[in-house]
C-alpha cells in the first residue's frame, strides 16, 4: 500500500456483497452472483479499479430499478432516465459487459453526445486549493498541475521514473496515451524532494481514486470558506485542461501540447484551441534557447524553463 493511502477496503468484488440489489424482479443472490461473476471476468482482463467501480455502480443502479435478465426492461429504464445522454451510454456500456458475460444480447447504443469544452479555471483559484492543501498533497496537485498528467498516471509512477537530479519525471503513458518527459520548476521539485524524503516507496504516490477525493476535500473546503463558486467547480481533471491551454496560449504549437498530453491523435488536442482566454495575472513572455549557453543565460536572468521541442528549449517570464 503507498503511504497516506486510504485505510484497506474491501475489494471492487465485495461491493456488491455490501447491501442487497433491490431489484423485486429477480433473487437476490442470482443477480448479485452474476454481477460478481462479470466483475471478475473484467478483472481478469486487466481493466482497471476505476473502471471496475465504475461498472460495479452502474450495475448496482440499473438492479435496482429494472431486471438485469430481461434487456427490454434495461432498454426502456435508460431510454426514460432524465440525465444526459453520456451517463446512458455509461450505462448501457457496463449493462453489456453484463450481458455478455451472462449469455444475454448487448444493448446497441444509439445516444450520441456533442464534446463540452472544459471551463478552465484561473491558476490563483487553483492556487488558493493548493495552498490550503497539506504539504503532502499540495505537492501532488502543483505535480499535476505543472505536467497536465493524469492522476492515475501519476499513481502508476514508480521512484525510478523520478530523476531529482535533472528535476526531470517520466510518465508511463495510460489509456493509450504516450509516454512523455517533464522538467519541473524549482519551486515544485524542491517540495518533491522533501515529498519523497517523508514517503519514500516504490510508487510514492496514492491511487488516483484517493488524490481525487483529498482534491475535492481541500477545494470544498476553500470554496465554502471564502463563498466562490467557481472554486467548488474545479475538477481535479481540470488541472490538465488549465496546463494544456496555458502551454497552447504561451507557444501556439498544438503539436507540442498534443505531444506533452500524450494524446495519439490531433483531433483530441485541437480543443484547446479554443480556450486561450486567462487574465493578465498568468501572462508570460516567451524564450527560446538552443545551445547550453543560451539556456544559462536565460536562467541566469530569471527565466524558467517550460519544455524542449525539436531540440529548442521553450522559456518563460512572468509579465
Amino acid at each position: 500500500m503507498n503511504p497516506g493511502s486510504p485505510a484497506p477496503q474491501a475489494g471492487i468484488l465485495d461491493q456488491t456483497r455490501r447491501r442487497p440489489l433491490e431489484t423485486g424482479l429477480r433473487p437476490y443472490s442470482s443477480i448479485e452472483g452474476k454481477i460478481v461473476k462479470t466483475l471478475i471476468k473484467l478483472k481478469r482482463s486487466g481493466l482497471s479499479e476505476g473502471t471496475l467501480r465504475t461498472v460495479s455502480n452502474n450495475l448496482k443502479h440499473l438492479a435496482k430499478h429494472c431486471n438485469l435478465d430481461d434487456v427490454e426492461s434495461v432498454k426502456e429504464f435508460i431510454a426514460n432516465k432524465k440525465c444526459d445522454n453520456s451517463f446512458k451510454i455509461s450505462l448501457i456500456k457496463s449493462y453489456n459487459y453484463y450481458a455478455v458475460t451472462n449469455n444475454l444480447q448487448p444493448i446497441k447504443a444509439k445516444y450520441k453526445t456533442e464534446r463540452k469544452l472544459p471551463k478552465i479555471p484561473t491558476r490563483e483559484n487553483i492556487m488558493k486549493v493548493i495552498s490550503a492543501s497539506s504539504f503532502k498533497y499540495a505537492t501532488i496537485f502543483r505535480i499535476l498541475m505543472e505536467t497536465g498528467i493524469m492522476p492515475y498516471e501519476l499513481s502508476r509512477m514508480k521512484v525510478s521514473d523520478i530523476d531529482l537530479e535533472k528535476g526531470i519525471l517520466t510518465v508511463r503513458g495510460y489509456k493509450g496515451h504516450s509516454s512523455r518527459m517533464f522538467k519541473l520548476t524549482s519551486e515544485t521539485l524542491a517540495m518533491l524532494k522533501q515529498y519523497l524524503n517523508k514517503y519514500y516507496a516504490e510508487h510514492p504516490f496514492p491511487k488516483s481514486e484517493w488524490i481525487g477525493k483529498m482534491w475535492r476535500r481541500y477545494r470544498n473546503r476553500v470554496a465554502e470558506k471564502l463563498k466562490n463558486p467557481n472554486i467548488k467547480a474545479i475538477r481535479l481533471y481540470d488541472l490538465r485542461h488549465f496546463y494544456a491551454s496555458m502551454l497552447y496560449w504561451k507557444t501556439k504549437d498544438i503539436l507540442l501540447v498534443k505531444e506533452k498530453l500524450g494524446h495519439k491523435k490531433i483531433e483530441t488536442t485541437l480543443i484547446y484551441t479554443q480556450l486561450v482566454d486567462f487574465n493578465s495575472e498568468d501572462e508570460f513572455y516567451t524564450a527560446t534557447a538552443k545551445t547550453i549557453k543560451e539556456a544559462e543565460k536565460l536562467i541566469a536572468n530569471g527565466w524558467e524553463y517550460i519544455t524542449t521541442f525539436n531540440d529548442v528549449m521553450l522559456f518563460r517570464k512572468r509579465k
